[in-house]
């Protein structure tokens, strides 16, 4: 990919460093913890030691885009049974999405005593620019203080601090992590935002030129929390398998647009079909053993720009997401 399609790309660490501040500033309305490790870095703390909630779940969500997507709750999931959603829209689709939101950077730290190992997501990961879709994009932002988020469970050992504010060109102090188990109201929210970026990752995977997608809007369901890590897993990822929809506006030919939307969907994987926990579990919980081209949207729309013809492929699928959810 050429790097032009980066070169009018704002910065999304400043973009996204007053959202960062208001949930500070507003940690107890928005039910989140804030505290500090030794060497300075922030810790928001959104469901692991304290509730957690949906509109904190929906702020974080904006700050993984690089606060350059909008994520609102909706009341149209398109299930008679789940009747509420997240909505999802990127102003700079590839930039949001892939440049910030994809948890592509792998951190992990072992030791005598424990281990610890996150995908890292946010705005961050473009300081530190380690990640081949990042440097395919030839986009490295700039900034004196940047923010990492981490779907775990538990607290970040200090030397996974140290390493991101290095990689980043960040003091310790610098720095903030948020934290969003899959057991927590905000940590199930802030995935479900996600559903737009599982569409441009896909088109991204199957080597669609990104430069001609120039919006997105995406719509699913938000899981209820699992309770514990792998059933909030599990139903997180159904939630956008069987659940979540995405329209793509691209400036492209109609067959380009045709063959994108007939591509995208999940229900194009030999994985396709149960839910994600147990499919998981039957790949003896390695992910890269799990067919990639699962990791989608039940439905796409892909409208040609030029022409204005859509194209429509994928489905809803309600019985998966009943069974996943426990309803």
């Amino acid at each position: 990919m050429s790097s032009a399609i980066s070169a009018n790309w704002t910065s999304v660490n400043a973009a996204s460093q007053p959202l960062v501040e208001y949930l500070i500033s507003h940690a107890q309305a928005l039910q989140i913890d804030i505290s500090t490790l030794s060497n300075g870095t922030r810790i928001i703390d959104a469901g692991i030691n304290c509730v957690g909630g949906l509109e904190a779940g929906r702020i974080i969500g904006e700050i993984c885009m690089g606060g350059l997507g909008t994520v609102t709750l909706g009341t149209n999931s398109g299930f008679d049974n789940w009747p509420w959603s997240v909505n999802v829209h990127a102003k700079t689709p590839v930039l949001s999405c892939l440049g910030s939101q994809y948890a592509g950077w792998s951190l992990s730290h072992k030791s005598e005593q424990s281990k610890f190992f996150a995908l890292g997501s946010g705005p961050g990961r473009a300081l530190a620019a380690k990640e081949e879709v990042i440097k395919e994009f030839g986009y490295q932002d700039q900034g004196d203080s940047t923010c990492i988020v981490l779907e775990v469970d538990s607290f970040p050992p200090i030397e996974i601090a140290e390493k991101v504010a290095k990689d980043c060109g960040v003091a310790t102090n610098k720095l903030t992590f948020i934290l969003t188990p899959t057991s927590s109201l905000a940590g199930v929210m802030q995935i479900a935002a996600r559903v737009l970026e599982v569409a441009m990752h896909k088109a991204h995977t199957i080597h669609f030129p990104l430069e001609k997608i120039i919006d997105g809007y995406g719509v699913t369901p938000v899981a209820p929390p699992g309770g514990d890590f792998m059933t909030g897993m599990g139903r997180t990822n159904d939630a956008i398998l069987y659940g979540g929809m995405v329209h793509l506006f691209a400036d492209c030919t109609d067959a380009e647009a045709k063959e994108l939307a007939e591509q995208i969907p999940s229900n194009n994987s030999s994985d396709y079909g149960r839910p994600f926990a147990e499919i998981f579990k039957s790949y003896e919980y390695d992910f890269f053993k799990i067919d990639p081209m699962l990791f989608s949207p039940a439905k796409v729309v892909v409208t040609n720009t030029k022409t204005g013809n859509s194209y429509s492929a994928g489905e809803l699928n309600s019985a998966m997401l009943s069974t996943s959810f426990g309803l």
